[in-house]
């Protein structure tokens, strides 16, 4: 019982921690553009070199 007085205050704190970290990355445009990148990838850019 007296392990409840420990870990239901470490598991409150271990949330928040994870709302600050999440939340703090969506401020900072993370999560802006996640289909973006991968679709890149698949452009084909390439232009032949002229010799």
């Amino acid at each position: 019982m007296e392990a409840l007085y420990l870990l239901i205050p470490l598991s409150v704190l271990l949330v928040f921690v994870a709302l600050w970290i999440f939340f703090s990355a969506s401020d900072n445009g993370q999560f802006d553009d996640l289909v973006g990148p991968g679709l890149r990838i698949l452009q084909d850019d390439d232009k032949p070199q002229d010799d």
